[in-house]
């Protein structure tokens, strides 16, 4: 288990996620293979090469007529090009006949062109005079209004990278190579329990110094929100057994156990005592360079990762943002570069130098940018979260930040 001093040793969120990393790489390696038709956010576990080339066959992309383009260079509407037309492309039809010099075939957007033609006019630049006998009233180049072979997706190209999450358009890419079973990441269980003798459940009447669970459906959501199979298992009072069986349960059903409460240095401090007890390596750290959520735990226990989160609703979401669902969606393993948005600042940020900073905001349309307006508000109250749209990062060695300057912010989801 980790040392007695690890309850004392507040680490930047980094360095928290390089300490847990080596004992739960493993996750990373499950397969789980699934139809497409479920592939809807799942995270890819291997690249995905492209088995054939896309369109594996030359199509137009307008009404019109395949040319030979050399047989309209110098059309005009005055001095049309002439064009023989020798029949029409159906929708799934394969031309049969190669296109002759001088002549053309009426074909309709995603028609297959013949061999032989290399361009397509289009139906507004068409004049019929009779018979097979077209004029057309403006030249087209090579390649003008058509897909080439391969000119979407070349056969043999990794066309998705492994850990993709899989949204809508992977889904119709991977539709277009006849790929129908999908090797994703399992999703991850996680099992969520609040603590705490004030904490009663949200159907119950609270007496004077009691509270709501508010945390244990927010980390639900959240959870679920990222993809992940999450359960609630409701609430334990500050009792030591009864924690301990809690824990024993969630542990063998789960592969992440996320805790709300009982996470402060104290005499209740029932949480890490039981990480440090209930396996190998145990409590890894507690307390984090972050505000908020300085009273953050965290550890491994025979390959399952379990963090205590604070009992403050705010506190509790950031720190989940920030410290687990980047374990959920991968990019603990294969960062990936998002851009973030950007926005002007309405009112200076300070912070304490030697930990980061998570701070609420609003984000208000100005003309064509956003205003990003700092929600004021301790990390106790929920209310704070729920006119958030967003998130600004403080550096660990930025001091603060002055109004009118330009930051990014990430968007809460």
């Amino acid at each position: 288990m980790g040392s007695s001093s690890e309850l004392f040793k507040v680490k930047t969120l980094a360095e928290a996620i390089e300490t847990i990393k080596p004992y739960v790489l493993s996750y990373y390696q499950r397969v789980e293979t699934i139809a497409l038709a479920d592939s809807l956010g799942r995270i890819l576990t291997q690249a995905i090469p492209a088995v054939c080339a896309l369109p594996h066959f030359r199509k137009s992309t307008m009404d019109g007529m395949a040319v030979r383009a050399a047989d309209t260079f110098g059309a005009s509407e005055s001095m049309p090009a002439l064009l023989q037309c020798y029949g029409e492309v159906r929708m799934g039809e394969d031309p049969k006949e190669p296109l002759a010099k001088g002549t053309g075939i009426l074909m309709p957007t995603g028609g297959m062109l013949p061999e032989g033609a290399d361009a397509v006019v289009m139906v507004e630049h068409l004049e019929h005079f009779g018979e097979q006998l077209y004029g057309v009233t403006k030249a087209v180049a090579p390649g003008e209004n058509l897909i080439d072979i391969g000119e979407d997706l070349i056969e043999g190209e990794v066309i998705l990278q492994k850990f993709t999450r899989i949204r809508a358009q992977e889904m119709g890419l991977l539709a277009s190579q006849g790929i129908l079973k999908v090797p994703v990441l399992p999703r991850f269980r996680v099992g969520i329990l609040s603590t705490g003798d004030e904490i009663i459940s949200p159907e119950q009447e609270p007496k004077p110094g009691q509270s709501r669970d508010i945390n244990g459906y927010t980390l639900l959501g959240q959870a679920q929100a990222s993809g992940a199979h999450a359960r609630y298992y409701g609430i334990v009072k500050d009792d030591l057994e009864a924690l301990r069986s809690a824990l024993t349960q969630m542990l063998e059903e789960n592969d992440i156990v996320l805790l709300s409460g009982g996470s402060s240095v104290g005499s209740r401090d029932l949480s890490a005592q039981l990480i440090g007890e209930l396996g190998k390596p145990g409590l890894l750290f507690h307390g984090l360079a972050l505000r908020p959520g300085k009273p953050t735990i965290g550890g491994v226990v025979d390959g399952k990762l379990i963090f205590g989160l604070p009992g403050h609703p705010a506190s509790a979401m950031i720190v989940f943002e920030t410290l687990v669902r980047p374990w959920l969606d991968g990019s603990i393993i294969y960062p990936k570069s998002v851009p973030l948005p950007k926005g002007t600042l309405t009112q200076n940020l300070y912070s304490g130098s030697g930990r980061e900073e998570y701070v609420r905001v609003q984000l208000i349309p100005h003309d064509d940018e956003w205003k990003v307006e700092p929600i004021r508000g301790k990390s106790g109250l929920i209310r704070t979260m729920v006119l958030a749209d967003g998130l600004v990062h403080i550096g660990i060695n930025t001091e603060g930040i002055e109004a009118g300057k330009k930051v990014y912010f990430q968007l809460l989801r």
